[in-house]
């Protein structure tokens, strides 16, 4: 198969690139359940060149590519931005159905770096990462202002309303079958709260840190566009100020390495709008509350098997950073946190789970981590942190979830178990219970708060 792959790579690449002599090299890069991406070495009469390939193998659909759009879609879309003058790469060719390859497309290899962590603190973006904030407004102001109805995106993509999008994440969350009070509140708040009117414009989808190429000079690349359509332009805004693309760094509202009224100065640049923070605490809070729901819908896929993996049962449990983000944006206050230095058992017995647990998570973490390279380091890694949280279940699960029952019982005025009174808890806020009840806003920040407290307790929303 690889060799097919490589002699009908090389065949397109010698008819459609001028210049080309040979393919001299290929690596995959990434495979996700419908889209790849390769490094191309190729010789020309110049000396050698580096491509990068988009694909979805020929065996699949080329409608199934991540996201709403096909890649020959996508491909339209950079070739329109890059018209504009949007950083980005040159689409040199769009593969055909004859070219035996699968749907994708051929274009420039970019340098820079994508990594939202190291984007937020290495030393040789620190010039770059000053200007970031206004530079991704003026970026978005741009793209906001592309002419896309005179094009075949107009057929291609999918309009899309605020409360279109409001509607249609909640029902996947409902489909999913699980109690979780928070996504309910939060979407009640944003039905009750949706824009009147909003402009429409082309919507870039998943602008955000990691979507980013960035340099020392700036912003070298807009990529991934799968999540494009068209709709309201203030979603682009708000999603790269939630806080889960912050990588840590939560004192900077966007990306992690800029503030809101920069951004909002870069996009009034480019666009001559002026967006209030009121509009982009909308989509932030919508961001965080899709972001809620498509985690859970991680972790479903992969308890049904379709995407087994080590990460996918970690990444399900980022729901809860994803809650308490929401908790901060609309229900802020007090809540109490389990103590992190409480004894795990008392002395007398054999050790216990949690110890047995925390014992051999710090190994993989500390020890075998640093023995191993590339991926194999980062599964350690991703093993410790699984290990990490099943011994805060042990450790604290048994109590929050006591503490979180009682609550209940008090705020619904009836007895049941955990699991009955969580779904009556839903049902109620999915009917005629009101956002201001007494004693809801504190039940729901104390229980994300303790939820978020096992699952990932560093998080920046918890302190």
């Amino acid at each position: 198969m690889a060799q097919e792959f490589e002699t009908a790579l090389e065949s397109v690449l010698k008819r459609q690139l001028p210049g080309c002599r040979a393919l001299l090299a290929w690596e995959q890069l990434t495979a996700g359940a419908s889209q790849e991406t390769y490094r191309l070495e190729i010789e020309e009469a110049s000396g050698t060149r580096r491509y990068a390939l988009r694909r979805s193998p020929a065996q699949l659909d080329p409608q199934s590519a991540v996201g709403t759009i096909s890649l020959e879609t996508e491909a339209q879309l950079l070739q329109l931005a890059g018209a504009a003058g949007i950083p980005g790469p040159t689409v040199h060719y769009v593969l055909r159905e004859d070219d035996g390859l699968g749907s994708g497309f051929v274009m420039d290899w970019l340098n820079g770096e994508t990594l939202g962590q190291r984007i937020v603190r290495s030393e040789a973006l620190a010039d770059a990462r000053a200007k970031l904030a206004r530079e991704c407004g003026q970026i978005l102001g741009r793209i906001h202002s592309l002419d896309w109805a005179s094009s075949p995106l107009a057929e291609a993509l999918p309009r899309i309303s605020p409360e279109h999008l409001v509607r249609d994440t909640w029902a996947t969350y409902r489909d999913l079958q699980v109690p979780v009070p928070m996504i309910d509140y939060c979407y009640r708040w944003l039905l009750d709260n949706a824009p009147g009117t909003w402009r429409t414009t082309l919507v870039h989808g998943d602008f955000r840190n990691g979507n980013l190429m960035v340099t020392p000079e700036g912003i070298n690349g807009v990529l991934d566009w799968e999540l494009a359509h068209i709709g309201d332009p203030l979603r682009d805004l708000g999603w790269l100020c939630v806080n889960s693309w912050r990588f840590g760094n939560d004192a900077l509202a966007v990306g992690g390495f800029g503030t809101i009224d920069e951004l909002r100065e870069g996009y009034r640049e480019t666009s001559g709008i002026e967006v209030s923070r009121d509009e982009i605490k909308y989509w932030q809070v919508f961001g965080s509350f899709w972001w809620a729901m498509a985690t859970l819908q991680m972790a479903d896929a992969w308890r049904r098997g379709e995407t087994p993996s080590l990460e996918r049962p970690v990444i399900g449990r980022r729901s809860s950073e994803a809650q308490m983000d929401c908790v901060n944006l609309l229900i802020p206050g007090e809540f109490d946190l389990p103590d992190e230095g409480a004894v795990i058992a008392d002395g007398t017995q054999l050790p216990m789970p949690g110890e047995l647990l925390s014992g051999v998570a710090a190994f993989l973490k500390d020890e075998l981590a640093s023995e191993l390279q590339g991926r194999q380091a980062f599964l350690a890694k991703v093993a410790a942190n699984s290990l990490g949280i099943a011994q805060r279940e042990f450790q604290f699960g048994g109590d929050l979830a006591k503490k979180e029952q009682e609550r209940l019982e008090q705020l619904l005025g009836q007895r049941g178990s955990l699991e009955v009174l969580r779904w009556e808890l839903v049902h109620r806020l999915r009917t005629d219970m009101a956002l201001d009840t007494p004693g809801l806003a504190g039940h729901l920040r104390q229980t994300v708060a303790g939820q978020l407290a096992i699952d990932q307790p560093r998080y920046p929303a918890l302190h």
